[in-house]
C-alpha cells in the first residue's frame, strides 16, 4: 500500500487516481500528524510526501518516520512545486528521502519511479524473510545435532556401565563402539574369536547383517587373557529409522556358569534356564522400549521446553514491561510450550497405560477451535475464512486426532492460489450402521488442488506433488494423518481438481472397542 501525504485534498485525489489506475493500493493523509498515526497502524511500501504543509512540513515528517523502527526502511518521495532550490532538494535527501520530485510531474516518469521503489521495497522484505527463515533453520539444525550428540553420549555411557560385553556396529557391520569389557575378548578390527564348532554363529551374523533380522545365539568366544573359550549369549538388534538400518546394538552376556549348571542338572535345569532366558528377553525388550521412550520424552523434549518457558518469562518480565504487543507474542510462545509439554505428558502416559484405556471421548469441535487459534497469525496474514460446523464427541486419542486436523488445516493454509484468500469448511455427518455409528468428516478448501491420478501418492511418506521451492514441507504430514486414522479403525480419502481445491474425507467409528490391540515394537505411534 502507498501512502500519499498532502494538505490539499485535490492533490491526493489526483495522485490516487493515477496510482490506482496502475494497480496500486493507495491511502491518504492530509497532514503530517495524521500520516504518523497511520504509519503506526498500517504497513506501507512507499510514502509520497508533500514538502510544504501547515504544522509539520514534509522534512519534519520524514525525520519523525526515521525514528520508527517499523517504518524507517519505507522509501520516501518528496513532492514539491514551491521548494525547488538545491538547498531544499539537499534537505529532502538528508531527511531520509530517496527521491525529490518537483512539479510539474511527468506522469510516466513518476509511475516508473513509484514502481521501481515499490518493487525494491517488496524485494527487501522478501530477503529479510528469507534471512530470518535461514537463521531459524540453522538454529533447528544445531539443536538437532546437539540432541543427537547427547543421545549418542548417553548410549555410550549406558553401555560402559553394563556388566556385559557391549558394542555397536555401523550399518555395514564395521565396529563403531565397544565398552571396556570388549577388549578382554576382541579388538577394534573384528568380532572375537569363536570356537570352531560355533563358526556357524558367525555365518548367522553375516546373514543377519544382510537381511536386517535380529539375532540371538549362544557362542563360545576366546578370552584373550586366559586363552580359554567361555559361553556367551549373543544378542544383536538393528536400530531403524523409517525402515532404514542406522546401526546395530549388541551384547555378549557371559553364561558359562549357566552352561555348567545345565550340564550338571541336565534337562530340568536346561528347561528352567530357557524359561528364564525367554522371560529376560521379553523383559529386556519391554524395558528397552519404555526406557528409550521415557528418556527421549522426559529429557530431550521436556528440558528444552522448560528452558523456553523460563527464558520467555525472563524476557517478558525484564525487557518487555512497556511493550504489550511483544508481551502478547511472548505469552503465545509460553502457551505453545505448555501445549507441547502437555502433549509430551500425554505420550508418556500413553506408553504407561494399559491398552484398554487408550481411547476416551473427545470433543472434536473444541480441538479444531484450539487449532484455529494456534493458526491465528497465518489466518490473518492470508485473510483466510474457516467455517467449522458442529462436531460430535467421538472416542479417540486426543493428541493423535489433534495432529490429524493440525496437518490438514495447515495444508489448506499452505497450498493456496496466488491472490485468492483461502476458504476452509469443516463439516461432519453421522452415518448409522449395523456395526455402530460412523462419523464422516470433510475438510474442504479452495486451494491449488491436485490431479486425482496421484491420490495414492499423497498419503505415501516423503512423497510430494509440488516442488520444495514452491511450497515448503517434509512430505510426511499426510502419511502421519493416514497412519493415525487407520489406528482409529477409520479410513481417509480425498477428492480434488487442479486449481479448484481439495476435500479430505475422514470416516471414524463413533465408539471404539473397550480393549485396543497391543501395538508391536515396530508399529510405532508415528511413522
Amino acid at each position: 500500500m502507498i501512502l500519499i501525504v498532502d494538505d490539499k485534498t485535490e492533490n491526493i485525489y489526483s495522485l490516487r487516481r493515477t496510482l490506482e489506475s496502475n494497480g496500486f493500493e493507495v491511502d491518504g493523509a492530509d497532514s503530517g500528524e495524521e500520516a504518523l498515526k497511520k504509519i503506526l497502524k498500517h504497513d506501507y511500501s512507499l510514502i509520497i510526501l508533500d514538502v510544504q504543509m501547515p504544522g509539520m512540513d514534509g522534512f519534519e515528517v520524514a525525520e519523525a518516520i526515521s525514528g520508527y523502527s517499523k517504518a524507517r526502511d519505507i522509501p520516501i518521495i518528496f513532492l514539491s512545486a514551491v521548494n525547488t532550490d538545491k538547498k531544499f532538494i539537499t534537505q529532502g535527501y538528508t531527511s531520509g528521502g530517496v527521491d525529490y520530485v518537483t512539479k510539474p510531474v511527468d506522469p510516466d516518469i513518476f509511475i516508473l519511479k513509484v514502481k521501481t521503489l515499490h518493487r525494491l521495497y517488496e524485494q527487501n522484505r522478501e530477503l529479510e524473510r528469507i534471512r530470518l527463515n535461514l537463521l531459524e533453520e540453522i538454529a533447528i539444525r544445531e539443536k538437532a545435532e546437539n540432541e543427537l550428540n547427547s543421545r549418542v553420549q548417553e548410549l555410550r555411557s549406558t553401555m560402559e556401565a553394563l556388566p556385559q560385553v557391549a558394542f555397536t556396529l555401523k550399518s555395514d557391520g564395521a565396529i563403531e563402539f565397544a565398552n571396556e569389557h570388549w577388549f578382554a575378548y576382541g579388538n577394534n578390527h573384528g568380532m572375537p574369536d569363536c570356537h570352531p564348532e560355533d563358526q556357524h554363529v558367525m555365518d548367522n551374523i553375516k546373514e543377519a547383517l544382510s537381511n536386517g533380522s535380529e539375532i540371538v545365539a549362544e557362542v563360545r568366544i576366546r578370552n584373550l587373557q586366559t586363552n580359554s573359550f567361555r559361553y556367551h549369549l549373543l544378542r544383536m538388534i538393528p536400530v531403524r529409522q523409517r525402515d532404514e538400518i542406522l546401526k546395530w546394538v549388541g551384547t555378549f552376556t557371559d553364561i558359562q556358569e549357566q552352561k555348567t549348571a545345565n550340564e550338571i542338572l541336565e534337562l530340568k535345569v536346561r528347561e528352567r534356564t530357557e524359561e528364564v532366558l525367554q522371560k529376560n528377553k521379553d523383559l529386556e525388550a519391554s524395558n528397552h522400549e519404555l526406557q528409550q521412550f521415557a528418556s527421549v520424552a522426559s529429557h530431550d523434549l521436556k528440558e528444552p521446553l522448560r528452558k523456553i518457558q523460563v527464558f520467555s518469562s525472563i524476557i517478558r518480565d525484564r525487557y518487555l514491561v512497556n511493550r504489550p504487543e511483544a508481551i502478547d507474542s511472548i505469552n503465545r510462545i509460553s502457551q505453545v510450550a505448555r501445549k507441547m509439554s502437555t502433549l509430551i505428558n500425554d505420550l508418556i502416559d500413553y506408553s504407561r497405560l494399559s491398552v484398554d484405556t487408550l481411547f476416551k471421548p473427545v470433543d472434536f469441535k473444541m480441538i479444531i477451535d484450539e487449532i484455529v487459534t494456534d493458526f491465528e497469525w497465518s489466518i490473518e496474514e492470508k485473510r483466510a475464512v474457516i467455517t467449522v460446523m458442529d462436531m460430535p464427541v467421538i472416542d479417540a486419542i486426543p493428541g493423535q486426532i489433534r495432529q490429524v486436523f493440525q496437518n490438514l488445516i495447515s495444508n489448506s493454509l499452505k497450498f493456496v492460489r496466488p491472490g485468492i484468500p483461502p476458504i476452509i469448511q469443516i463439516r461432519s455427518v453421522l452415518i448409522p450402521g449395523p456395526a455402530g455409528d460412523t462419523c464422516r468428516i470433510s475438510i474442504s478448501d479452495n486451494g491449488i488442488g491436485f490431479d486425482e491420478l496421484y491420490l495414492d501418492k499423497i498419503f505415501t511418506i516423503f512423497q510430494r506433488l509440488n516442488s520444495q521451492e514452491a511450497f515448503e514441507g517434509t512430505g510426511i504430514g499426510l502419511a502421519i494423518v493416514k497412519k493415525i486414522i487407520e489406528k482409529h479403525h477409520g479410513s481417509i480419502t480425498a477428492k480434488s481438481r487442479e486449481g479448484e481445491g481439495t476435500s479430505f474425507f475422514l470416516s471414524l467409528p463413533l465408539h471404539q472397542a473397550a480393549v485396543e490391540p497391543r501395538l508391536s515394537q515396530q508399529d510405532t505411534l508415528f511413522p
